[in-house]
């Protein structure tokens, strides 16, 4: 059987027991306006944070390893330039086959001392002595013809000047003739006709002097004219026998000046053409340093300029001899001679280091030379800050250098560190970021 308990509307509302106690709880949400702004503060830090710690453009970060960081000193900037300088002869004169030919004796080996004028090989050349026979055949017939035509005008000269002779003593002959009849004949006792025969020679004697004078002056005149420019011929062909001559000597190779013989290797029968090198001769006991130099110093040096070598504990004095501008690899040179006694035992070849003065000492900011000089040209450098941890580009204004030290002019401090080694890999950039404090300062 079931039993239904039926509750009235009353006991449906009413209560259950102890519901009187709970109570509703509201949830609150957070204002989405809220939410935003945190959202983009926490986005801003993050931004923030980023551009802080990330590379920018012009920034790099660099090892302290990769670095060599020198401080900025004062101190006494010595002007010189040192120079890697080869002993070479100061005079070297070169030996040239003037004619081709074939060696026939050797009268010197190589490296001999030879005076000026000494036989040192004698050559032979068969064409070259049958050549200059008929030249020289040839140029004395000219002679000889332009001495019988000088001779044949000399002779005409002689006669002209017998000519005038004999007209001057036949005028004197009938000046006296005249000069005895012409009082005679005023008184009548010499016949008219005779005396006026007489007149007329005298006349005509004085005409046919005269006639003959201005014609030897004009003859003279032309044998002058004549006779110089024979001369003159006789003169160039004498010089071009000389020459012909002086060809078939010159297969006598003869040692142009005194000195030590080099560079002479020729052997008996060969066979050398016109104008070959055969040796040199250098300049005995006397040398010169020849030494190259960085373009960047052509503006710097002149002749006459001092420089020093030290050998053996000794300063030898040195002055800029010759300069030659021509730029090779981006170096020129110039030759450097003693102002007094060289050192002994110079060997040619030898290099030598020798300092070259280009200004008086004087106080300066130094920094060491490096190779940084090389990408900045002086023109900037990368100045590391106090804690060591950055290095930042600035524009300086540097001056002299040498081996050592850069002179500063401009943008540093005494004290301030730079960087002084190579920029390669970072010498577009503004700042380095240093990883690590340089150990090791200069």
């Amino acid at each position: 059987m079931t039993v239904l308990n039926l509750q009235t509307p009353e006991q449906k509302d009413a209560p259950v027991a102890g519901a009187a106690m709970d109570r509703v709880i509201v949830r609150k949400r957070i204002d989405r306006r809220v939410l935003a702004a945190g959202a983009a503060l926490a986005v801003l830090m993050l931004v923030l944070i980023w551009w802080q710690f990330a590379p920018r453009a012009g920034s790099q970060t660099i090892t302290a390893e990769r670095t060599t960081i020198s401080t900025v000193k004062t101190g006494v900037f010595e002007d010189f330039l040192p120079l890697r300088a080869q002993v070479k002869p100061l005079v070297t004169v070169y030996l040239d086959a003037v004619e081709g030919g074939r060696v026939d004796e050797l009268l010197v080996e190589d490296g001999a001392t030879v005076e000026k004028g000494q036989l040192l090989a004698r050559l032979s050349n068969a064409e070259l002595q049958l050549s200059t026979l008929a030249r020289q055949t040839e140029v004395e017939q000219q002679l000889n013809n332009m001495r019988s035509q000088e001779f044949a005008l000399e002779q005409s000269r002689l006669a002209n000047r017998r000519s005038i002779i004999e007209a001057q003593l036949d005028v004197a002959k009938a000046k006296r003739q005249y000069d005895v009849q012409a009082p005679l004949a005023e008184r009548g006792f010499v016949a008219g006709k005779a005396f006026r025969d007489t007149e007329d020679n005298f006349a005509a004697q004085k005409s046919r002097l005269q006639v003959l004078e201005q014609g030897a002056k004009t003859e003279e005149k032309l044998q002058s004219s004549q006779l110089a420019q024979l001369r003159a011929a006789a003169a160039s062909l004498q010089s071009s026998l000389a020459i012909a001559r002086g060809s078939l000597d010159s297969l006598n190779l003869r040692a142009p000046v005194s000195g030590r013989l080099s560079a002479f290797s020729i052997e008996i029968g060969q066979s050398m053409q016109k104008g070959a090198r055969l040796g040199q001769i250098d300049s005995p006991g006397r040398n010169k340093l020849v030494a190259g130099i960085d373009e960047y110093y052509l503006g710097r040096i002149e002749p006459g300029q001092k420089a020093t070598l030290e050998v053996a504990g000794r300063i030898h004095p040195l002055k800029v001899s010759r300069i030659m501008p021509q730029v090779t690899n981006g170096q020129f040179q110039i030759d450097l001679v003693f102002e007094g006694a060289e050192p002994e035992g110079l060997q040619r070849g030898q290099t030598l280091q020798a300092k070259l003065v280009l200004g008086d000492p004087a106080p300066a900011r130094l920094i060491p030379n490096g190779s940084f000089y090389t990408e900045t040209g002086g023109n900037w450098v990368f100045v590391v800050s106090p804690d060591g941890r950055t290095a930042e580009r600035r524009d300086v204004r540097l001056g002299r250098r040498n081996a050592d030290f850069i002179e500063v002019l401009d943008g540093l401090d005494p004290g301030e560190r730079v960087i002084t080694s190579p920029y390669t890999g970072f010498a577009d950039k503004t700042r380095l970021q240093l990883e690590a404090a340089s150990e090791g300062t200069n």
